[in-house]
């Protein structure tokens, strides 16, 4: 069957399971060919790969990560495919990479419950050996053996003749290699010794004097005996069957595979539980930017109320210095017409002469007094106009740098977001690397390595630019800060009244102790009792270990609230009531709001009629009044 007829179609996930039957009903029947030797295979799903030929392990692997791949490029039909060779792999060819029965391919003589001594070793007799000059034996070493059988093709890689105290015993074992060709090369070893009668049996035989070599393939029997070969080979190896060699092998091929599977399975499991995060984090972020650009709008709309009523104080301000100088100006006519009447009336007396000089020079001082008010109002006019222009600059400036913060701040978090989504890709592309797709994967890799490495540059000249702007407004808020003491200094020296005066922060009302002793005790009594409550709460209010607060969640953020279970507040209420609880209550709130870290009291400038801060506009108002006061008394003057 050809395999490029599917190359342009392909199913939906749900169809894989149904496609992956009949996938593995055309492996079974032959439709395509996976074996290609007794030790090579190839995938029939694959024709366009470079690497043709695998081992049934490497072949194992690649199905299942195509198979299991998590990835978008990967077709649906695709996966069933190799799905279905896996599965034929696994129960049609699972005993394809297991070494053949030893039985099927040596000589039918050799028993599979015959025991051998295991690692593979020979016994080769009848070594020739001579005396030395100090009376002990020698003969050939092991070495020249182990050449000599390896040119006869037995390939042993150690040949180690036996000594004792009198010198070589004219015995040496002959070791092979653990694996069955080793084995096959010791029976062929054997065989040949036999074929020229100098095997085991020829050995142990009755016969004439024994001349030559003689060698065969150590067993159960030889193992067991008490001399220097039997004591060599039990330290050497130990005794097994052909057939049970032949279970282990199977037992560890099997276990290798299914812990190969295993792997595999984990890691695509962990594939998936990333993409799975990846996507939640995704989410997040932009629910987390829908959010953020209504906040942004929100307060857009804010400042544009807060500029709107700016224009209105101000048009406001400057009509009323119009209508003070229209004022000034009918007083002026009125004083001028008050002078032509003293001009016609001097001619009259001298009296009414020296009374009108009087008013004419009263009216002149008065004049003058007007007109110096006047230029006073100008300049006063012009000072208001200044201020008013310096606070609405300020304010722009103080707004363009919020928005260049912003613009900053949503440029950083996108760097982090692509910077995370690069990460999250290069850990899923590291994980689905296979054999077959090196090349794929490290090109893939070296890509988002390079992007990685843009977007942290980027990432870092963002955030230099963003601390210098940081330390920007840093510098116009203690500015500000400035203006605001110099404000409050000057609102502690006027006279109490209205809605704008000086609060003391965290400063315990003693009202409701005093109220709450008066139904105890007589007045004298009453007092000195609050005095002791009152000094003993403020200590208690100075506290930093004292801390009655908890933390909730309102409305997404997190938000300071008293504790219902204080101990200290819990006897206040029973004991006091609840007046000298709600005050006690109130001054925590504003000492943990306005000075949290120094547990003092701190005086803020403060709008008694709508109970808040009050805002720096709203001073500079009061300030304005106060001018406007003290201009019309030495008007009146």
């Amino acid at each position: 069957m050809d395999h490029s007829s599917e190359e342009d179609t392909d199913i939906s996930e749900s169809e894989i399971s149904d496609y992956e039957d009949q996938s593995y009903e055309k492996l079974k029947n032959g439709s395509h060919c996976v074996k290609t030797s007794d030790k090579t295979f190839t995938c029939p799903y694959c024709p366009k790969k470079r690497k043709r030929d695998y081992m049934y392990k490497e072949l194992l692997q690649h199905a299942s990560g195509v198979g299991q791949s998590s990835s978008q490029k990967r077709r649906a039909i695709d996966k069933a495919n190799h799905l279905a060779l896996v599965k034929y792999l696994e129960k049609d060819l699972m005993t394809v990479d297991v070494p053949p029965k030893p039985a099927e391919e040596s000589d039918s003589s050799v028993n599979p419950n015959e025991q051998f001594v295991w690692p593979w070793i020979g016994i080769v007799v009848n070594i020739p050996t001579r005396r030395a000059g100090d009376g002990r034996c020698v003969g050939e070493s092991g070495s020249k053996l182990r050449d000599e059988y390896k040119r006869r093709g037995f390939n042993p890689f150690r040949v180690s003749p036996l000594w004792n105290f009198r010198g070589h015993t004219g015995t040496a074992l002959v070791e092979f290699n653990k694996n069955w060709p080793g084995f096959h090369n010791a029976l062929a070893f054997e065989k040949a010794y036999e074929s020229d009668h100098h095997g085991k049996k020829d050995w142990f035989a009755n016969s004439e004097e024994k001349s030559g070599l003689y060698a065969w393939v150590a067993r159960a029997d030889d193992y067991k005996m008490n001399n220097i070969v039997g004591e060599n080979l039990r330290k050497m190896g130990d005794v097994k069957t052909v057939s049970e060699l032949q279970e282990e092998e199977d037992r560890k091929q099997h276990k290798l595979v299914s812990n190969l599977h295993n792997i595999i399975q984990a890691k695509n499991q962990h594939l998936k539980e990333i993409e799975v995060r990846c996507n939640e984090t995704t989410q997040k972020m932009d629910v987390a930017m829908g959010e953020k650009d209504k906040l942004i709008h929100a307060y857009n709309e804010e400042i544009k109320k807060i500029q709107s009523n700016a224009r209105d104080h101000f048009q406001r301000i400057f009509n009323d210095h119009e209508k003070l100088k229209m004022q000034l100006e009918t007083h002026k006519s009125d004083l001028e017409l008050r002078k032509i009447e003293l001009e016609k009336r001097e001619a009259h007396n001298e009296s009414e002469r020296k009374k009108l000089a009087e008013e004419m020079e009263e009216n002149a001082v008065k004049n003058s007094s007007l007109q110096m008010a006047s230029m006073e109002q100008q300049k006063a006019d012009e000072n208001i106009f200044k201020l008013a222009e310096d606070q609405k600059r300020q304010k722009e400036d103080l707004h363009a740098k919020i928005l260049r913060l912003e613009k900053d701040l949503d440029m950083k978090q996108k760097l982090e977001l692509e910077i995370e989504q690069l990460q999250g890709k290069l850990n899923v592309l590291k994980h689905m690397k296979d054999d077959d797709e090196d090349a794929e994967v490290l090109n893939k890799v070296d890509t988002l390595m390079k992007e990685l490495r843009e977007k942290e540059e980027a990432f870092q000249d963002l955030d230099e630019m963003n601390n210098a702007l940081i330390a920007k407004q840093r510098k116009s808020n203690d500015e500000l800060q400035e203006a605001r003491n110099e404000l409050l200094n000057f609102i502690k020296e006027m006279p109490s009244g209205g809605n704008i005066g000086v609060k003391r922060m965290g400063e315990l009302d003693t009202r409701p102790f005093l109220e709450a002793t008066r139904k105890k005790y007589n007045e004298e009594e009453a007092e000195e009792r609050t005095s002791e409550l009152c000094s003993l709460w403020e200590e208690y209010l100075k506290d930093p270990d004292w801390h009655p607060f908890k933390v909730i969640m309102v409305e997404g953020k997190e938000t300071e609230i008293i504790r219902d279970d204080d101990e200290k507040l819990i006897g206040l209420r029973s004991e006091i009531g609840e007046g000298a609880y709600n005050a006690v209550v109130t001054a925590l709130k504003e000492i943990n709001e306005y000075n949290p870290s120094g547990r003092y009291i701190s005086s803020q400038v403060w709008n008694y009629g709508q109970g808040r801060v009050a805002t720096l506009q709203e001073g500079v108002q009061v300030l304005l009044k106060q001018w406007k006061s003290y201009k019309r008394k030495r008007g009146m003057m």
